[in-house]
């Protein structure tokens, strides 16, 4: 159930030319709060109480302006009957699909916390740019329905900002579960990940809907936890 093969490999999708595009807005889709909240000070944007979505949702939205570009940060917020942050790809899939319809973007970049893969070279603390990313948990053993279950999709190449910040790429697997089952490791594994969390892929799904009005993504992720694939 792994998409299939290529001869690319992550550092040289990311390495690829691409159009020239000019970028003025924005969208950062960030899970939890608190991996936000650097960003949010670090551009000194201000918390918005204006309702651009339906109401009753907990979405939290920051914006400003940074140098030349209109900046908005939005989480999922609190789910009202548990009261913990409203993470995986349901919340992740709803705000993005929301946040571009409302606020008409033109980059998202989904950032945030993941766990790595120390054999593919990951540290805790290590900054990828994401060239690829899949589902892991969606097993649906029937031919095309397995490959729509990865749903892989490349991440908007960003040549530039490879070569200035030197940072490392991965492929990104996505689930909804923290912790792995063994079939969740076999699927990253097939995956080819070197990081995993639990929005990246549906980000891109979301976006990947509205593809005429073409939104690029992408995704950058810490390594906040690493393990070997061998040892799960």
């Amino acid at each position: 159930m792994a998409p299939p093969s290529g001869d690319k490999t992550p550092s040289k999708v990311n390495q690829e030319s691409t159009p020239n595009r000019s970028i003025s807005s924005v969208l950062f889709v960030i899970a939890m709060q608190t991996e936000a909240l650097p960003l949010v000070d670090k551009f000194q944007l201000a918390e918005q109480s204006d309702s651009l979505f339906p109401e009753g949702v907990p979405w939290m939205r920051y914006s400003g302006k940074y140098k030349d570009l209109n900046i908005n940060i939005l989480c999922p917020g609190k789910d009202k009957k548990f009261g913990v942050d409203s993470v995986g790809t349901v919340s992740a899939s709803l705000l993005t699909y929301a946040s571009v319809q409302a606020l008409q973007p033109d980059l998202i970049i989904n950032a945030g916390t993941a766990g790595g893969f120390k054999e593919k070279g990951a540290s805790i603390g290590d900054v990828y740019l994401v060239s690829d990313v899949a589902f892991h948990d969606r097993r649906i053993p029937v031919p095309v329905l397995d490959l729509y279950g990865v749903g892989s999709r490349q991440a908007f190449p960003t040549p530039n900002l490879l070569k200035e910040l030197k940072l490392k790429v991965g492929k990104l697997s996505t689930g909804d579960s923290l912790d792995m089952t063994p079939q969740d490791a076999a699927l990253i594994l097939a995956n080819n990940a070197t990081v995993k969390d639990m929005e990246g892929a549906a980000v891109a799904y979301a976006a990947d809907l509205l593809k005429l009005i073409f939104k690029p993504v992408l995704f950058v992720g810490s390594a906040v936890q690493v393990s070997a694939h061998k040892q799960l």
